[in-house]
């Protein structure tokens, strides 16, 4: 197994350089007093909605209960999350990134994130693949998941998208045959 520094080092790097090449405007990395991370990837994340409630994200990998390492307060990296799989979470300053790294063909393809609405919120299934936080009763949107991308590091795009289980989104990210690295993005923003 990977030593935890070089393992978060290496996580690191791999998003890096696909982040860079894609060249997109990417949410920029913030402290957001209104994001709340749990001590374990178990515990996940709590982060806010427009409308001033908040929702939990869980992480749901074969070693939930693995301990960041927080490198500033808006980025930590938890190494070894599931086989060939580390996760790089990222505060922005409307929510948060849970960059998922897959290292190898090994890593599972299916990444689940329990959700935790407040009452009064559900999620609702948007055309471009991602899910709105809506809130029941004025039918506003508060909060967004945007349709998943993923990439490899020979910086081809890699088909990722989302399926509702219940209460938890699935993103499915379909890497056989890439060239690893490959970095999946779920975020969320209020």
């Amino acid at each position: 197994m990977r030593h935890a520094r070089d393992g978060a080092a290496a996580a690191m790097n791999a998003a890096s350089r696909v982040l860079v090449a894609r060249g997109k405007s990417e949410p920029q990395e913030v402290e957001n007093p209104d994001v709340a991370w749990g001590q374990r990837a178990r515990d996940g994340v709590w982060v806010p909605t427009k409308d001033g409630q908040r929702i939990h994200i869980g992480i749901d990998l074969t070693a939930a209960d693995t301990v960041p390492q927080v490198l500033r307060p808006t980025l930590r990296v938890f190494v070894g999350v599931d086989v060939d799989t580390d996760l790089v979470a990222q505060t922005t300053a409307h929510g948060v990134r849970l960059l998922t790294v897959v290292h190898g063909p090994n890593a599972p393809a299916e990444f689940r994130f329990p959700i935790s609405l407040a009452d009064g919120l559900t999620l609702e299934a948007m055309p471009s693949g991602g899910y709105d936080v809506v809130h029941l009763r004025y039918g506003a949107t508060v909060g967004r998941f945007y349709n998943p991308w993923a990439g490899d590091s020979m910086f081809r795009q890699i088909k990722a998208d989302y399926v509702l289980d219940g209460q938890s989104i699935t993103m499915r990210v379909q890497h056989e045959g890439a060239t690893y690295p490959v970095i999946a993005d779920p975020h969320y923003a209020r």
